[in-house]
């Protein structure tokens, strides 16, 4: 047996014994085995923002923007550490009873405004997703996911770095985002794959409940009450030509939003397609979100598009436009808590990528919001101040190293 130098000099004064020491390398190779198939990777996501003008009390409520949350300090017109993720996977391999694991760690101010944390104070530091994957013989393969994972739904990852553009779009602030539950997937064909979930509530947070054990309230449903959603996904076959790989995607989300006797019912719609074209390098979106709660929200809803051209290896332009209505302050009435609760936006957002260094991502983007309705929406010189303009310009620097 080969052994390792440390072990020898130590063997060599008397501290250890060769067959103590071989016997203890003979009980740690199982582990090593297990250690071999787990890859460690994450990214270092960092910023510069300038918001254009003076007045920055009141900014784009888009998840993961500029205004302070939940104890971050505001990202405007200043550098920034986003977020720094840590993966620890063991990704499920080709066996038929399959098991892995995924752990996302999320450290930096973004991850208190990912929510996940079960104590309700804010820390720097965030569980992302934390899953037991598992896979059972079935057809295929079923696949699962058992404990925190991503929303099934949505055009945009929480991810910056997956997106075509660094800032969120106002459909991504207003979907599920993190998941407590079980979650079973299932590939039909290469054209059709399907996801059904049930969770602990709607909301973010881990480990909790639609209704607390005792209520002030007396309670409609079950202290049982779940969160349910339920996904179907298409992709085009290759004998569609040029639309080859291109997809189209919805999904429902219906439970309980929050913990403790007074949750409201929270629904949340979406479908979105990706579509390839015959130009070289050019690919279209197209997403649309639709928040209701209580059925007392009516309106609040995200139509979006998305182009996307590959210009070069390193060079890439992506444009987005989005139309939001906020009828009754989804966003909104935490951005202004004295009003104006209605809100109509035209979000328009270009970014220009060019990834010179080796595992980087670096881009620019502009980004201008604008309210439609005769009612500013932002600016203001302090906090708590109202909104003083109608229109809001962002422009931004990215640098993401992925590891």
């Amino acid at each position: 047996m080969k052994y390792n130098k440390w072990t020898v000099a130590l063997a060599a004064v008397g501290v250890v014994s060769l067959a103590s020491a071989a016997k203890a390398e003979e009980k740690a190779s199982p582990v090593m085995t297990a250690l071999s198939s787990t890859t460690i990777s994450g990214y270092v996501d960092t910023s510069a923002e300038w918001n254009v003008g003076t007045g920055n009390a009141n900014l784009p409520p888009y998840k993961f923007g500029g205004n302070a949350i939940n104890g971050s300090p505001s990202k405007a017109d200043g550098f920034n550490l986003d977020v720094v993720q840590l993966r620890i996977e063991r990704p499920l391999d080709e066996q038929d009873w399959a098991a892995g694991y995924r752990a996302d760690f999320w450290f930096g101010p973004d991850a208190n405004v990912l929510g996940t944390t079960s104590t309700g104070k804010s820390s720097d530091f965030a569980i992302r997703q934390a899953y037991v994957a598992l896979r059972a013989p079935v057809g295929s393969g079923l696949d699962f996911k058992i404990g925190v994972f991503d929303s099934i739904i949505g055009y945009e990852s929480i991810e910056a770095g997956n997106n075509p553009n660094f800032t969120r779009s106002y459909g991504h602030s207003i979907e599920p985002q993190t998941e407590t539950g079980l979650l079973a997937s299932y590939r039909f064909c290469s054209c059709l794959s399907a996801s059904v979930g049930v969770a602990d509530t709607f909301g973010p947070t881990i480990n909790a409940r639609a209704f607390a054990p005792v209520s002030v309230a007396v309670p409609s449903d079950a202290e049982s009450y779940k969160t349910y959603m339920g996904s179907l996904a298409l992709t085009a076959p290759d004998s569609w030509g040029f639309l080859s790989g291109s997809t189209l995607y919805g999904g429902i989300v219906n439970g309980f939003g929050a913990s403790g006797g007074n949750s409201a019912t929270v629904t949340s719609y979406y479908l979105g397609a990706t579509v390839a074209t015959p130009v070289t390098g050019l690919r279209m979106g197209t997403s649309f979100d639709y928040l209701g709660i209580d059925k007392a929200y009516n309106d609040t809803y995200s139509f979006a598009g998305y182009l996307s051209f590959q210009a070069t290896e390193k060079l890439s332009f992506h444009a987005r436009a989005e139309y939001f209505k906020d009828k009754n302050g989804i966003l909104f009435q935490y951005l202004n808590p004295g009003g104006p609760y209605k809100a109509e936006v035209l979000a328009l957002t270009g970014t220009i990528q060019y990834d010179l260094w080796k595992n980087v991502i670096s881009r620019v983007e502009v980004r201008w919001d604008h309210s439609l309705l005769d009612n500013a929406l932002f600016g203001g010189n302090a906090n708590g101040s109202a909104p003083t303009v109608d229109n809001a310009v962002l422009i931004a620097a990215n640098i993401i190293y992925k590891f």
